[in-house]
């Protein structure tokens, strides 16, 4: 089923690891809400069981290149929400693509990262995400993320990684 899904998961979205369990497509949306709780809260242990422990589990996105693994995942992560930028997002325009067994997630992004100065600035991300039902629960296996804008970017992870990119 291919359809427009008009929620929104942002800063209000719950830890729903609990229903991650049901087949249904209501699991499906209770692991990506889940997946937006961990990111505005900074919640490296939910983000964790909500990616899956495949080797081949992919992430490309403008921070962390192209990783794979969910601990790798799991590690950039922990890498952002233990550094000096706090980064919220609310994840809409959404159409969903949804099977037995899996669901793919394309919209966008939208929200700001917050540096040591305190000042916000905007984050507009084009974002892709997949879920497989296995083992009893939806687990994300695929992230793909892009900022169109290079000044941006380069700002972005700038401020992340707390190097001065090439440009």
């Amino acid at each position: 089923m291919i359809q427009q899904n008009d929620s929104r998961y942002g800063a209000a979205a719950r830890n729903r690891l609990d229903a991650t369990g049901d087949p249904s497509a209501e699991g499906a949306y209770a692991a990506l809400e889940t997946f937006y709780y961990a990111l505005n809260h900074r919640d490296a242990a939910v983000l964790r069981e909500d990616w899956s422990d495949h080797p081949l589990a992919q992430l490309n996105n403008p921070l962390g290149g192209i990783l794979r693994g969910g601990d790798a995942i799991a590690e950039l992560y922990g890498k952002i929400f233990d550094g000096p930028v706090r980064v919220e997002v609310t994840f809409g325009d959404i159409v969903e693509y949804l099977g037995e067994g899996h669901a793919v997630f394309a919209g966008r992004e939208s929200g700001t990262y917050t540096g040591p100065d305190g000042l916000a600035v905007p984050l507009a991300i084009r974002t892709s995400r997949y879920f497989r039902y296995e083992n009893g629960r939806w687990r994300q296996f695929h992230h793909h993320g892009s900022i169109d804008d290079p000044g941006a970017l380069a700002a972005y992870q700038q401020a992340v990684s707390g190097r001065r990119t090439a440009g």
